[in-house]
């Protein structure tokens, strides 16, 4: 038996990594897109890309995982039912009960990962992530500039272009500069053949020297260009915004206890509801997993994800009422676990109870 067992466990696992690996790389290719285009707009430095998405890995993965193990459950569990492989071992002894108690075992195990993730590695990589879009935001232009490209720098006031940029930073070669001023009218053009850092020893602040270049000041459509040649030319670069900037999810989950902040108090709450969802999806996804070998392998799929997407949004409303104030703390996100965890319960047992009822009174009927 313990081979049937362990059997079930491993077509489950097998197709949760399937299906949790596919998700992972829709939702995670998604976010870097985005964050691709902070880079390429200057907002990011380029280098830091892949540091952000290995730290929101399991931010990632504490949601994906259940829904990788309830679809899993279903896979496994409808192929068998289609090739009567759960026929099979109906008629060796295996009973409903038993099924669903391996499956739950193995449920336990992604529950405490999941859980592990949600309350503690999950908020230490979003601090990570906070501390590098802090980092970004101080930054100045100068060391958000990338070769051979244009960024819009300074609250888009100024596009900048080189050619070529040293491993320092220090150092540019082909600049090209179109800057909008506050005051006057028009736009201002400035190109050089070489460019480098000069830093204020007194102020700190910092300068970008442009040599052997030109400036052109006027309004595009007119003719009455103002153009100076120049040997060195000297612009201020602006720093980032010196402000830090705080997620909600990189608070720890022991700053969450200690707080009295209803926003805080429903974050805590939706930690610790992503790992009970597991065993509930567990018990609905047994039932659900059950088809006719005449409806196709997938035609129990689109009932189930309605479910599941009804469980989520259900608990995204639960988290967004705590948090305003409309939910009493004690109540919390439970309610909506209670309710699918019942909806679970008679799915899984409900049918039977109804047929030995059914029975008992036809045979109270018949004596």
């Amino acid at each position: 038996m313990s081979i049937v067992f362990r059997y079930l466990t491993r077509q489950v696992m097998i197709s949760m990594l399937a299906v949790s690996g596919i998700l992972l790389l829709v939702f995670m290719s998604g976010r870097f897109i985005k964050y691709l285009a902070d880079a390429a707009q200057g907002e990011l430095a380029g280098d830091v890309l892949f540091q952000i998405m290995a730290y929101r890995f399991p931010g990632f993965l504490e949601l994906i995982l259940p829904l990788g193990y309830f679809i899993g459950i279903l896979l496994a569990y409808g192929r068998m039912y289609l090739e009567s492989e759960m026929t099979v071992l109906f008629a060796c002894g295996v009973s409903d009960r038993q099924v669903l108690k391996q499956t739950l075992i193995g449920s336990g195990l992604v529950m405490l990962a999941v859980g592990a993730m949600s309350l503690y590695v999950s908020p230490w990589g979003m601090e990570q992530v906070e501390r590098i879009f802090n980092e970004q935001r101080k930054a100045t232009e100068f060391e958000m500039l990338a070769p051979g490209r244009f960024q819009d720098l300074s609250s888009g006031e100024r596009v900048t272009y080189t050619e070529a940029l040293s491993d320092d930073k220090r150092q540019l070669q082909g600049v090209f500069i179109a800057e909008i001023s506050r005051d006057k009218p028009g736009i201002s053009i400035v190109t050089a053949e070489v460019g480098s850092q000069l830093v204020d020893s007194e102020t700190g602040s910092r300068f970008l020297i442009l040599e052997e270049g030109a400036r052109y000041q006027g309004v595009p459509g007119q003719l009455d260009y103002q153009v100076t040649t120049f040997d060195a030319y000297g612009l201020k670069v602006l720093a980032g915004d010196a402000r830090d900037r705080e997620l909600e999810e990189a608070v720890s989950t022991l700053e969450l206890m200690a707080s009295d902040r209803p926003e805080d108090r429903a974050m805590l709450h939706w930690r610790f509801s992503l790992p009970l969802i597991v065993p509930i999806v567990t018990l609905l996804a047994v039932r659900l997993s059950r088809v006719n070998p005449r409806q196709g392998r997938f035609f129990h799929l689109l009932p189930a994800m309605l479910v599941y997407i009804l469980y989520l949004g259900l608990l995204i409303v639960a988290r967004d009422a705590l948090a305003d104030g409309k939910v009493p703390e004690w109540i919390g996100m439970l309610w909506v676990h209670a309710l699918f965890l019942a909806l679970g319960l008679w799915l899984q047992f409900g049918p039977a109870w109804l047929h030995r009822r059914r029975l008992t009174r036809e045979g109270a009927r018949h004596a």
